[in-house]
């Protein structure tokens, strides 16, 4: 009845007439994804042990990742530069499930790999914690996930000797086999490098980002450089962002290629060069500071891979 007296009120057709002249792009909106899940069902506290459901085996998701990981290896932006993994075992520890050896300038080094949850985000203490153990037996850290929250990000790269490395896993290795024979073992374990990014006053009052590119590491030869804004295919600034909820509020996209080549076909429409200026590009348009203090840089590269870093504002 609230509703009824206070809301307005929208028709929804779910049925629409379909019009091939008219080429809708979309209006604002933003897009989540969770990875398939199960159920974890248990029986009753009262029925003895052989009466209750089956719980889903954590050791299977372990063994599976591990398998996959010793064919695929680990993968960054180049193709020549793959972690190759000469042997890879479990490992029987607390925060680390793995242990194996790679070769860096044709000498045998130790790898550790930490996998992150099957059905969560790999938090920063999980990337702390199985630093500090990998540090005593291995050269390189690998820390598997299937989502990374934004501080992990801003843990170190390195501990001592070792080097820590986030390596995201594609989705398909939570959907089965026959999905995994279809995609191969190709872009199951990226490596997508930390964001370069700059944040400074732009004049009345307001802020500009730039993203100058990226530091990927070379599993090959041990050495993080610098890339160019030609790996990243898009990304997207939260101006506000609250610590919990990405919000898409400024949409930049950039590349080697020209981005909007099939886009620009596709609306049969000539866009104007300054409005098309103010999207392709790697510096964002100037905006106030807001109630945060803090924003948000999302980027995606050509492979689907993206990474989140968080930074506070500068005073306009």
């Amino acid at each position: 009845a609230a509703i009824a007296r206070h809301a307005e009120t929208e028709t929804l057709f779910d049925r629409p007439y379909e019009d091939r002249k008219v080429v809708r792009v979309s209006g604002p909106f933003t897009v989540e994804s969770l990875s398939p899940h199960r159920v974890m069902v248990d029986g009753p506290e009262d029925l003895p042990a052989a009466e209750t459901a089956p719980s889903v085996d954590a050791g299977a998701f372990v063994t599976t990742i591990l398998d996959n990981l010793r064919r695929a290896g680990v993968q960054n932006t180049k193709r020549a530069e793959r972690l190759e993994l000469t042997r890879l075992d479990h490992y029987p520890g607390v925060y680390c499930q793995g242990v194996g050896e790679y070769s860096e300038n044709g000498v045998a080094k130790t790898v550790a790999i930490a996998i992150g949850p099957e059905y969560g985000t790999v938090g920063p203490e999980l990337v702390r914690d199985a630093a500090k153990e990998a540090v005593k037996f291995a050269d390189l850290l690998v820390v598997c996930g299937f989502a990374f929250d934004p501080l992990a990000g801003e843990e170190a790269s390195s501990l001592g000797r070792l080097t820590i490395l986030q390596a995201r896993m594609n989705p398909d290795l939570a959907m089965g086999d026959e999905l995994l024979k279809k995609t191969g073992t190709g872009n199951l374990f990226m490596v997508f490098g930390e964001p370069d990014i700059d944040v400074r006053p732009a004049g009345e009052g307001t802020i500009e980002v730039e993203v100058k590119g990226l530091d990927v590491y070379d599993p090959t030869t041990g050495v993080l450089r610098s890339s160019s804004v030609d790996d990243i295919a898009a990304w997207f600034l939260d101006t506000n962002y609250d610590g919990d909820a990405f919000f898409v509020r400024h949409a930049y996209f950039t590349g080697a290629d020209d981005p909007y080549d099939k886009l620009r076909r596709a609306l049969r429409a000539d866009i104007s060069d300054e409005a098309w200026a103010t999207v392709n590009s790697n510096v964002s348009r100037p905006f106030a500071v807001l109630a945060t203090g803090t924003v948000a840089v999302k980027v995606i590269n050509h492979y689907g891979d993206e990474v989140m870093k968080v930074v506070s504002t500068p005073a306009g």
